[in-house]
């Protein structure tokens, strides 16, 4: 089995670069099954797209608080989900959502309001703001017209011009024609042409996403992975709470003392990059602060500290959660999980103090691993000791081991005769007098495995786990997420 099971980079750039992760030959005879089964040969091409696009564009939406920006939101993805309240501050974390406009996809980031609080002003714009501004492809900055610039604005409009990212100035609560000559009044902000909108009412948004458009990139520029250079250090992220021991597992990997450990919860602020020769190869670790429960734009360094923990995943190739084994496993771990999880990220999970525990409390933690940690139960584990350097040697092939099955991919044939075998084993369950069945699928593509699944109705939560389990059993995919995507057959072609 496993000779037919193809490593993602087996393929070579120029393979199956029209068709995401397919070859032309396995494209063509993937169609051909398309067609035979019924299904408009558009949206398989459409599906497979998706599945294989990769990151979205994402649009940042800014401003100082009580302007409008999560009902500018809610405007543009087409629902309320942004939480709006007439007064300030409502929004403290940032929140991201898909939106659509004129055909095209792009991430819509609702951020925090920027104030001028106790802490003073450089302290709030960089927890809430530089983070979001510097990941974003493009911003929309809100700005109420209402009341016109104020020093705020001014000291956020440096900040835009320090990025150099494409911004579009959103002229908000305009309401009638009167208020236009508010909005104009916004040039002087020296960020080109206001858009007068009621983000309210909807006056105005269609000019303004035209324009948003305009400056996002059809796709994100991305440095990693496909477009890491090749032979390069594969990047291992270390995160977890504070003071679970990240800077002393680092430290001991590197067997030298290359960053600051100290007691005190928080000592690492920055992400800290080490090149480090393990077993004949170097790997960069990425040294990250430590993920607190929630921090508000109050606390702005700790805030921003964990903004660049969350952008040095989305750089990883792998995370490396470390957990506190002398403690009980809490929400912020699992929290921490399910960040790296989502961010499709190989993961291994790395239960830190081990050497200090009885029989009693490894007893305990072993219940805890299976109830509380039971959506990551497919990524190696390794029990170390960061100060003794305990088990330190079955780190490495733990990562290889979630590295190789990021980057496993199984071809079109080998899958369709699994999922035969499946259904045929294992059918769904009648719903409603029908039996809806799986029909065929392809991995769309690797780092994270993304699969597509053609099916005849609609398949319940519970089969797609069941059918990711599977998956799991019969072609390993250890240490890595797996995405899976459903799409249901609209129209029936010819019966088989």
């Amino acid at each position: 089995m496993n000779d037919q099971i193809h490593s993602g980079d087996e393929h070579g750039p120029e393979q199956g670069a029209a068709h995401g992760a397919l070859g032309d030959a396995e494209y063509a005879e993937f169609m051909e099954l398309a067609a035979q089964e019924g299904f408009d040969l558009a949206d398989i091409e459409g599906a497979l797209d998706e599945a294989n696009a990769g990151p979205l564009p994402v649009l940042a939406v800014v401003g100082r608080p009580n302007v409008g920006k999560s009902t500018l939101v809610n405007r543009i993805i087409g629902r309320r989900e942004a939480v709006v309240q007439d007064k300030p501050g409502v929004t403290r974390d940032r929140v991201s959502y898909e939106a659509e406009w004129a055909g095209r996809r792009f991430k819509v980031m609702d951020t925090g309001g920027w104030e001028q609080d106790v802490l003073g002003l450089d302290a709030s714009v960089a927890a809430q703001a530089e983070y979001a501004i510097q990941t974003a492809d493009a911003v929309v900055f809100v700005v109420d017209s209402t009341v016109g610039a104020t020093d705020t604005d001014e000291a956020v409009v440096r900040l835009l011009r320090k990025a150099g990212k494409p911004v579009v100035l959103c002229a908000n609560k305009v309401d009638g024609l009167s208020g236009e000559a508010d909005a104009t009044a916004l040039w002087s902000l020296g960020l080109g042409e206001p858009h007068p909108v009621s983000s309210l009412h909807g006056r105005g948004t269609g000019d303004m996403l035209d324009a948003v458009l305009e400056a996002l990139p059809d796709a994100p520029e991305q440095t990693f992975p496909n477009g890491a250079p090749m032979g390069g250090p594969r990047r291992i992220a270390l995160i977890g709470r504070p003071n679970v021991g990240k800077s002393s597992l680092l430290n001991k990997v590197a067997k030298e003392d290359r960053v600051v450990v100290n007691e005190l919860a928080g000592t690492t602020r920055d992400p800290v990059d080490e090149l480090i020769q393990l077993g004949g190869v170097t790997w960069k670790f990425i040294d990250t602060a430590g993920i607190r429960r929630r921090v508000h734009m109050q606390e702005g360094a700790d805030y921003y500290a964990s903004l660049r923990t969350a952008a040095a995943v989305e750089k990883a190739e792998v995370a490396v959660i470390l957990i506190d084994s002398s403690e009980s496993i809490s929400v912020q771990d699992q929290r921490i999980v399910t960040m790296a999880v989502e961010a499709g990220r190989a993961i291994v999970l790395a239960f830190n103090k081990w050497d200090t525990l009885d029989e009693e409390r490894r007893y305990y933690l072993e219940r805890e691993i299976e109830t509380e940690l039971a959506q990551v139960a497919w990524a190696p584990r390794v029990n170390v000791s960061a100060l003794t350097g305990r088990h330190m040697e079955k780190l490495v092939p733990a990562i290889e081991t979630s590295l190789e099955g990021w980057e496993t991919r199984v071809p079109t044939g080998r899958l369709n005769a699994f999922l035969g075998e499946l259904v045929a084993a294992h059918p769904h369950p009648v719903r409603g007098g029908k039996q809806p069945r799986i029909l065929f699928g392809t991995q769309a593509g690797a780092k994270p495995p993304r699969f597509v699944l053609f099916a005849s109705g609609f398949l319940e939560a519970g089969y797609r786990r069941f059918v990711e389990r599977r998956l799991r059993e019969e072609f390993g995919f250890e240490g890595t997420p797996i995405h899976l995507s459903v799409r249901v057959r609209e129209k029936r072609g010819r019966n088989k």
